[in-house]
C-alpha cells in the first residue's frame, strides 16, 4: 500500500475501534486509537501473514503485549480478512469470540493470548528464539504500552533478547504518554525510553507513530540490523483521530455513549473525506 492507502485504512481501523467499544459499552479506545497506524502498517504492509492460512509455519508473528488495546488489533485483523468486520460489534458480548483481551484459541490470526502487562514481550522473545533455533525466516513483532514498560518483566525479556542477539525481533513502544492513572511521567516515569533500550543493547529508532513515511523507514531499517533486536519508540497521541479523546487519560478504558459515538464517527468521517480529496 502507498501512504495514502495506509492512511485511509488506518481511518477505517479507527472507525472499527470506536464502533466496537461503543457496542460493547466497555473497552479501551485511547491506546487502541494511538496504535491504529502501527497496527495498520504491520498488517497491510510489513508482515507476511495470510488470512486464508493463519497458522502457516513461515508466517511472521505478532504479540500484542498491551493486550487491553484489543479493539485496535481486532479492527486490523478484521479489515485484513481474518474474520468479518461486522463481528467487531460483538466485542465483549456474551458468547462472542472477540473477548476483551486477545485469545489465541478462538480468534484467527492471534498468535498469543495476552493481557497481563509485561508478559507479551516475553512470549515474543520466546518465539524469536524458536525462530533462530529452527533457522526460520519469520520475524516477530510485539507492541508494548509506555505504561506497560514500568513492569520489570519487560526488562528481563529485553535483557535476554539482546543476549541472544535476536535480530528477528522488533519491539514497538506506543509512547502516547498516558496510562490509566494519568501521565506516565507522574505515575512512574520510564523516561528516557530510548536510552533504556540502548542500555539493554537494542538498536533503537525514534519516530512519529502517526507518520507512515517514518513508520515505513523504521521497519525497513530494522530489517538491516544484524546481531541485536530493534526497538521502535513511536511517539503517539492517545485517542488519536477523535477530537474529545485526544490526550485525555480518562479515555484509557471508557466507552463512548451514543452522543459521543456520533461525534467520534463524524470526526473520523471528516478525516476520511479529506483523504479522498487527495
Amino acid at each position: 500500500m502507498n501512504t495514502l492507502e495506509l492512511k485511509k485504512m488506518a481511518n477505517e481501523v479507527r472507525k472499527g475501534i470506536v464502533s466496537a467499544v461503543h457496542s460493547a459499552k466497555a473497552g479501551h479506545p485511547g491506546g487502541s486509537l494511538s496504535a491504529a497506524d502501527i497496527f495498520t502498517y504491520l498488517y497491510f504492509e510489513e508482515m507476511n501473514v495470510d488470512p486464508k492460512n493463519p497458522d502457516a509455519p513461515d508466517r511472521d508473528r505478532f504479540v500484542l503485549s498491551k493486550g487491553h488495546t484489543a479493539p485496535g488489533y481486532y479492527a486490523a485483523l478484521a479489515h485484513k480478512g481474518f474474520f468479518p468486520v461486522e463481528d467487531l460489534l460483538t466485542l465483549r458480548h456474551l458468547g462472542s469470540y472477540l473477548q476483551g483481551h486477545p485469545c489465541m484459541q478462538h480468534i484467527p490470526g492471534v498468535d498469543m493470548s495476552s493481557g497481563s502487562l509485561g508478559q507479551g514481550i516475553s512470549a515474543a522473545v520466546g518465539m524469536a528464539i524458536a525462530g533462530k533455533l529452527d533457522n526460520a525466516d519469520y520475524r516477530v513483532y510485539t507492541l508494548l504500552g509506555d505504561g506497560e514498560i514500568q513492569e520489570g518483566q519487560v526488562w528481563e525479556a529485553s535483557m535476554l533478547a539482546a543476549h541472544r542477539k535476536l535480530d528477528n525481533l522488533v519491539v514497538i513502544v506506543d509512547n502516547n504518554g498516558l496510562q490509566i492513572d494519568g501521565n506516565i511521567a507522574d505515575v512512574n516515569s520510564p523516561y528516557p525510553i530510548d536510552k533504556k533500550f540502548e542500555a539493554f543493547n537494542f538498536h533503537v529508532i525514534n519516530i512519529d507513530g502517526h507518520d507512515f513515511d517514518q513508520i515505513r523507514a523504521a521497519f525497513e531499517e530494522a530489517k538491516t540490523v544484524k546481531g541485536q533486536p530493534t526497538a521502535i519508540i513511536a511517539k503517539t497521541v492517545k485517542g488519536k483521530g477523535v477530537s474529545f479523546m485526544e490526550n485525555q487519560a480518562a479515555w484509557h478504558g471508557t466507552a463512548p455513549n451514543d452522543e459521543q459515538y456520533a461525534v467520534a464517527m463524524a470526526d473520523l468521517e471528516k478525516v476520511g473525506e479529506a483523504l479522498c480529496q487527495k
